[in-house]
């Protein structure tokens, strides 16, 4: 017999595999593009691309903190862990973005205040800044798309919009990808129309790429932190479990339930129920035991607990005082 269906986390595959490479893709992109970077900086003395070589490096250094999420999360539970690793992947995710702000945003702006404060000088030739933008444009969109690829497949599943679903998923490594890129395409477009200008636009070119960077840190602190700290399921997803649950041998009404998410497409799953017959005590824990197992069989419920209801427990879809 196949694994029980369970609507939402059923369409999704153990992606676990195709996030790394994901994550290896944008970490090939963007050692090659913070070299280059950092060499035309150099070279030129703009502003603008001593932002988007930091902007780089703090992304190369990002990807590196992803794979370890990656592999981190995908261990085994065991008796210290009974869970799993899951949440392990938000920690490491959390970090990247913490750097992404410090190392991208922060460095970033202060380098074009400095810029400001010192009135640069102009004349420089830029033609190098170009090309190495135009590369990097190219490598940073060729890992955009790879991220836009897997991001697609599953939105459709979910009968999502990308963004929206981008912005929701439980799998931090793709979304850290296609935030991350999105940012540098945006701070490409940025860094050329600054270069192009006098040196004090330069210099706000700089400025307005920290700011970009800090913002999109902050989306991705933020949902870590919540994944973290306990991120419910969503509507879709309780209705799902709820029909399942119900379709389960000896489930009379579903009562309750609890979704939250142990780590990327895992979750842990509380119900209570109400049962066929009036059965004595050991035959009802029996019986709880064996439903449990069954709605462990599908991979993506890492636990489940289910008990009886209270006879005065509101039915599943309404709140504590009888509303949907």
């Amino acid at each position: 017999m196949s694994a029980p269906d369970l609507g939402p986390l059923a369409a999704e595959e153990d992606t676990g595999g195709e996030s790394a490479r994901t994550v290896i893709v944008a970490f090939g992109a963007n050692v090659g593009v913070a070299i280059a970077k950092s060499v035309a900086a150099t070279m030129t003395g703009s502003a603008s691309m001593v932002a988007e070589a930091a902007h780089s490096w703090a992304d190369t250094g990002n990807q590196v903190l992803l794979l370890i999420a990656n592999r981190r999360s995908a261990r085994a539970a065991d008796e210290d862990r009974p869970l799993g690793y899951g949440r392990e992947a938000y920690v490491w995710s959390l970090l990247a973005a913490v750097g992404l702000f410090v190392a991208g945003g922060t460095v970033s702006v202060w380098h074009g205040l400095t810029e400001l404060l010192h009135d640069p000088d102009t004349g420089e030739d830029y033609l190098i800044a170009y090309l190495v933008l135009a590369i990097a444009f190219v490598l940073e969109g060729t890992s955009l798309l790879r991220a836009i690829r897997q991001l697609r497949g599953e939105a459709h599943d979910h009968d999502r919009d990308v963004l929206d679903y981008a912005l929701e998923t439980s799998d931090p490594t793709v979304r850290a990808v296609f935030a991350e890129d999105s940012a540098a395409i945006v701070g490409i477009v940025i860094a050329a129309a600054a270069i192009a200008g006098a040196a004090v636009w330069d210099a706000i070119g700089s400025i307005l790429v920290g700011v970009l960077l800090g913002s999109v840190a902050v989306v991705l602190i933020d949902r870590n932190r919540r994944f973290l700290t306990g991120e419910p399921g969503s509507s879709a997803l309780r209705d799902a479990a709820v029909e399942r649950i119900a379709q389960l041998p000896d489930v009379a009404t579903v009562r309750f339930v609890r979704i939250e998410y142990t780590g990327p497409k895992q979750i842990f799953l509380v119900a209570s129920v109400d049962l066929v017959g009036d059965h004595a005590e050991s035959h009802i824990a029996h019986t709880l035991r064996k439903l449990e197992q069954e709605l462990e069989r599908n991979p993506h419920i890492v636990d489940a607990v289910l008990t009886v209801a209270d006879p005065d427990e509101q039915d599943v879809g309404t709140d504590d005082h009888g509303r949907p």
